[in-house]
């Protein structure tokens, strides 16, 4: 009799497992179950229908030739079972079963299998202030958050929005306002700079003046405290720490937690963070389980702890590890440098391993270098600058971190890449100085930004000179 494989969430990692697994394995049986009637899209690319880039909904759900990915696809083209509108309820890890509830008729069912693939995501976090939960106060979790968003701007409801949050999401759904709608957006955060857990305050600071220049109006070292209004008809009022705040709507990016519930009642062992505990070949204490995604703990290859990492590309890498090893081959997924970038109006942004702050926490000695260059020959035309922090430890000259932003992205994601790889692979100040990178001065200039980074990190190391910020230069200059 053929294997059974259920897989709860058909997202991301899920419709990834299914698919490859089908490729390795044609006879095993395989179940997608789902609580949504949308699956396999991709969710990352919300706030750019939200704000136009991307006109039509079913493209976040199409394939690369233009095929929706529904029901029909994978069970016609896949030739895998998917039941949506349908709620994992149990796992009964002796007997091997899962016990599903549909939705809508709210009718029980069990389904038997072999292995079983935990991809249950994670769900966006509600602040536990008051009116967090009022009308008009919205996440963007899900497709259908952000057409409910869209079609009240497209109504012309929305004159005023005030997001929550200084992350990714945050600054991606109040570009996504602000760049096509004219919507008047403010945009709180509760820490001193944005992207506080991505990125140091020398590049955070170059971001906040994108957002400002770009017309959004910046509240930082602001808490929220209540959320007043609702009604029909009637608008919102806001109040932080220091003012009020009229508004039509109010989008909480306040980050997200693993969906573990399930996991938890089925006695799946948690890791400190909340997520599950996986081991390398993302089985979890269960043998028979494995998990992956936004609900898994990942290994932060820089620090050695265990942290969440919720990114569409290390879910997708994870799907394609689980399903090897579902099939009877040995895949490993080792941990994360944390390699992160982001959009912010015409600024791209990128990161990889640990911020200054975030090595000092971890018990490092660090040391910084921060440098502005031109991303191609000064003399060739329409060069931009790259802004540019490199993070190394004093005593060992380890790298341990890199950020940058710039106005030509792709550049600025290349270079983070590649010094992303060198982080997993310990490498010190000295192979970033003479890091070979290509040369010809339409790219880049004959001594790369990276190269100069980690030069400036040496004469900082040697003591020939100490690395300044903007806050500093106004002191002493």
């Amino acid at each position: 009799m053929a294997k059974k494989i259920v897989i709860i969430g058909a997202v991301a990692l899920g419709p990834k497992v299914a698919c490859r697994l089908r490729r390795l394995d044609p006879d095993v049986g395989i179940t997608l179950v789902d609580r949504d009637d949308l699956i396999s899209y991709g969710g990352c690319g919300i706030p750019y229908y939200v704000g136009g880039d991307v006109n039509d909904l079913e493209d976040l759900y199409k394939t690369t030739s233009h095929a929706l990915r529904d029901e029909n696809f994978f069970k016609n083209i896949k030739g895998v079972e998917v039941l949506t509108c349908v709620e994992a309820v149990e796992i009964d890890r002796k007997n091997k079963q899962v016990l599903i509830r549909e939705l809508k008729s709210g009718a029980p069912r069990q389904l038997d299998y072999d292995k079983l693939v935990l991809a249950t995501g994670a769900q966006a976090i509600r602040p536990p202030f008051p009116g967090a939960d009022l009308p008009g106060v919205f996440t963007i979790s899900n497709l259908h958050d952000a057409e409910q968003i869209k079609r009240l701007m497209t109504q012309g409801k929305i004159g005023s929005a005030v997001v929550i949050g200084g992350g990714a999401i945050g600054l991606e759904i109040s570009e996504a306002l602000t760049d096509l709608w004219g919507i008047e957006t403010t945009l709180i955060e509760m820490e001193d700079q944005v992207l506080p857990t991505l990125l140091g305050k020398c590049i955070a600071r170059s971001v906040a003046t994108e957002l400002r220049r770009n017309g959004v109006n910046l509240m930082l070292a602001e808490r929220v405290m209540k959320i007043t209004g609702g009604a029909e008809h009637q608008g919102l009022e806001v109040y932080t720490s220091s003012a009020s705040l009229q508004t039509d709507v109010v989008i909480l990016a306040a980050g997200v937690k693993p969906n573990t519930d399930l996991a938890a009642r089925a006695g799946i062992a948690l890791g400190r963070s909340g997520g599950i505990l996986v081991d390398r070949r993302l089985r979890t204490n269960d043998p028979d389980i494995y998990a992956g995604g936004d609900c898994i703990e990942l290994r932060n290859l820089v620090s050695g702890e265990n942290t969440l990492m919720a990114l569409g590309s290390l879910a997708n890498r994870q799907g394609r590890v689980i399903a090897t090893n579902l099939s009877g081959g040995s895949s490993h997924f080792t941990g994360t440098v944390g390699t992160f970038c982001v959009k912010v109006f015409e600024l791209g942004v990128c990161k990889a391993g640990l911020t200054y702050r975030q090595a000092k926490e971890t018990g490092y000695d660090p040391v910084y270098s921060v440098v502005a260059q031109p991303d191609h020959a000064h003399f060739y035309p329409n060069a931009e600058f790259i802004y540019m922090s490199l993070v190394a430890d004093r005593k060992s000259r380890k790298i341990l971190g890199i950020e940058a932003a710039g106005r030509h992205g792709d550049g600025v994601k290349a270079r983070v890449d590649t010094v992303a790889v060198m982080l997993k692979n310990g490498v010190d100040v000295d192979e970033v100085c003479c890091l070979e990178t290509g040369y010809a001065p339409p790219f880049s200039s004959a001594m790369d930004v990276v190269n100069n980074a980690g030069n400036s990190l040496d004469n900082i190391l040697a003591g020939m000179n100490r690395p300044i910020d903007a806050a500093d230069f106004l002191v002493e200059f």
